[in-house]
């Protein structure tokens, strides 16, 4: 399900995914397949860990980012999760070719 917050992302957001729902900063990004696609990987990523460990391993991996790349955007584009859902954002057949637990392999 896809929602429609303007005033609950931080400003340099636009989309955030917090199973099971996706939530837009605009309306019109709903028309964005690359984002959605994106937000769909994390979707996937979070019910295959049940979520809250998606949680806890996503805010460890970017902890551990900060201190190793001091730079707060490098740290949040080496997270496993993002970097599986970057990586493959541009490709609308990655849910269905993706096997199960494919995030691990962006951890190493």
């Amino acid at each position: 399900m896809i929602l429609i917050f303007k005033y609950i992302l931080p400003k340099r957001y636009v989309g955030l995914t917090l199973w099971p729902l996706i939530i837009l900063r605009d309306d019109e990004l709903k028309d964005d397949t690359i984002l959605i696609n994106h937000e769909k990987i994390h979707l996937r990523q979070q019910m295959e860990l049940l979520v809250l460990p998606f949680f806890l391993i996503y805010f460890m991996e970017w902890l551990i980012g900060i201190f190793r790349y001091w730079n707060l955007n490098m740290a949040y584009r080496n997270i496993s999760f993002e970097r599986e859902a970057y990586q493959n954002e541009w490709n609308p057949d990655y849910l269905n070719e993706r096997s199960s637990w494919s995030s691990f392999k962006y951890m190493f």
